[in-house]
């Protein structure tokens, strides 16, 4: 997901639902309490295959902490002290994350200055950092993006993975300074 996803990209009503039953069926056999992630893969045949169980919230549903009414992590919180269930419906027609992954090379700008930066240039994008100390490869957050309507998708995606290159990298991409977007904004307003 480092370089941009979205909850639900894609998916067949038929096939989301299908995925929802196993879901549940597999939380309810299995005794959970709490969030379950369940990864799935479909066949070329229209199966569904369950690759990984995660009994925690977990980086599929990290979207949800701007993208939902209740995120994983609240909903978790709930059922385990056995509160009420919060609503889980989208806040925003599209929710698209990226992970900030730690660079080979720690940028020498401190991730403040990239943060101040990154606001300066991006004031809507979503920064969550987890507080760990940086090293190659290893996930220290994620940004998500949000937006109005379906056709925003590859936009949003493409400015989700310019904002966490920036996060991990202290550097904009040969391929857009990260600035280009507010320059065409002010020559068209």
């Amino acid at each position: 997901m480092h370089g941009g996803d979205r909850a639900g990209a894609g998916l067949d009503d038929d096939v989301g639902v299908e995925a929802q039953q196993l879901a549940l069926r597999l939380a309810a056999e299995l005794g959970v309490v709490g969030v379950l992630a369940v990864e799935l893969f479909e066949t070329t045949d229209g199966r569904l295959l369950v690759n990984e169980l995660a009994m925690r919230p977990h980086n599929s549903g990290h979207w949800t902490m701007d993208g939902a009414r209740t995120s994983q992590f609240e909903q978790h919180l709930r059922a385990v002290l056995d509160y009420p269930l919060g609503d889980t419906g989208a806040t925003v027609p599209v929710t698209v994350m990226a992970n900030v992954l730690g660079a080979a090379h720690t940028p020498t700008m401190t991730v403040d200055e990239r943060l101040h930066h990154l606001f300066a240039r991006m004031p809507e994008a979503r920064v969550h950092l987890y507080g760990k100390g940086e090293r190659p490869g290893r996930k220290i957050g994620h940004v998500n993006f949000l937006g109005s309507d379906e056709a925003e998708v590859a936009k949003l995606r493409e400015r989700a993975a310019l904002a966490a290159h920036w996060l991990s990298h202290g550097q904009w991409r040969a391929d857009d300074d990260g600035w280009s977007h507010m320059a065409s904004k002010a020559a068209s307003g």
